[in-house]
């Protein structure tokens, strides 16, 4: 079957052209879908870097719509005539059961073109069937093309990576229409606040509408300080004395290299006596080639139990206590003895030490 295609590619300069490619017959599990629309995903730029990195030629977009026109002889999960989604993930969770295979195209001057996985800025494409799902003959074809990726990645990272509870804290770094959906899906879920953090106003009104109870203009003011102020709850106190403050949830929607590095400081402190801790969700990709983290930012984390359960534990042979310290008696008329006994932390071969009052003769 002879299959034509007009797509975008970009021959690894850093442009972009739209280009006639003829698609090969499909595999053995390999579908062909004519497409009905493709999202615009911002994480194409990071496509069209590598390409440029390596000098190769990419067919280009992650997620669509579309109608099957062509399978191959192995493939058991859809048939010609069905509407599908196209998408960049595996539709089988956990380990696969074979690798799917990445289209190569032919370009009309003899070399190749690759993607990673699937090409949908064009408006016909060729995939492994693991790349497309069932859309539901009641649902538009056009706006549900960035359920694929957008959505999926967006309320994804909200319904099933966090799992946000009702009453929760959220905040979103990101309104584009990966935070947008993030957005949507904490609001679905009854979190509070709801906190959109962007750098454009119209965006940030945008987010309101979509169900963000507060927004905040980063290049006005300082982010992660204005989501502090916006979530201190007096009633509990960290460890210092302090306030609680922070979100249960703050998620990167954009993969900015300053906005990763904001994440944690945006988190909820850990209320005194308990293991409730703020969670850092990374959604964008991250070009950083390392991120610094401040160690207070993760300190007093969930390894804190309660004393009593601890308490029980040593006297179990597998945690035998009396043979992790060492004892260093203190007259209890005098504490001069005690700079001896704070100089041997430095031993080498002491774990924990105790100073004990030494009992006076009778």
């Amino acid at each position: 079957m002879e299959v034509h295609a007009r797509a975008a590619v970009t021959p690894g300069d850093g442009s972009l052209r739209v280009e006639d490619l003829e698609l090969p017959d499909p595999g053995g599990y390999q579908v062909v879908v004519r497409l009905f629309a493709s999202g615009i995903c911002h994480s194409q730029l990071t496509d069209m870097k590598y390409a440029r990195s390596t000098k190769s030629a990419m067919t280009l977009g992650h997620e669509a719509t579309g109608e099957i026109i062509a399978v191959g002889s192995q493939v058991t999960t859809t048939r010609v005539g069905d509407r599908v989604f196209v998408t960049w993930l595996p539709r089988e969770g956990g380990p696969l059961r074979r690798r799917p295979d990445s289209p190569v195209l032919t370009r009309a001057d003899g070399s190749i073109a690759t993607c990673h996985n699937v090409f949908t800025w064009t408006d016909h494409t060729i995939c492994d069937e693991q790349f497309v799902v069932p859309l539901p003959a009641d649902m538009a074809t056009d706006v549900t093309s960035i359920i694929g990726c957008a959505v999926m990645t967006g309320a994804g990272a909200v319904l099933n990576t966090a799992d946000v509870q009702r009453g929760q804290s959220v905040a979103v770094y990101g309104v584009g229409g990966v935070g947008i959906s993030a957005i949507v899906a904490a609001h679905a879920r009854g979190a509070s606040p709801i906190i959109a953090v962007d750098l454009d106003d119209a965006k940030l009104e945008w987010a309101r509408r979509q169900g963000a109870t507060h927004t905040v203009n980063a290049a006005n003011v300082d982010a992660v300080k204005a989501i502090h102020e916006l979530t201190a709850d007096p009633t509990q106190s960290n460890i210092m004395g302090l306030p609680v403050s922070g979100v249960h949830y703050a998620f990167d929607c954009i993969g900015g290299d300053k906005v990763v590095t904001q994440l944690l400081p945006s988190c909820r402190s850990q209320p005194m006596a308990t293991t409730e801790r703020g969670t850092a969700v990374m959604v964008g990709i991250v070009t950083l080639q390392a991120l610094e983290v401040d160690p207070a930012d993760l300190i007093m984390s969930s390894s804190m139990r309660s004393l009593p359960n601890v308490s029980r534990s040593t006297t179990s042979p597998r945690l035998p206590l009396p043979s992790t310290v060492a004892r260093s008696p203190v007259e209890p008329s005098s504490c001069s003895d005690l700079a001896d006994p704070v100089g041997i932390r430095h031993e080498p071969r002491a774990y924990l030490w105790l100073l004990c009052p030494a009992r006076r003769p009778p």
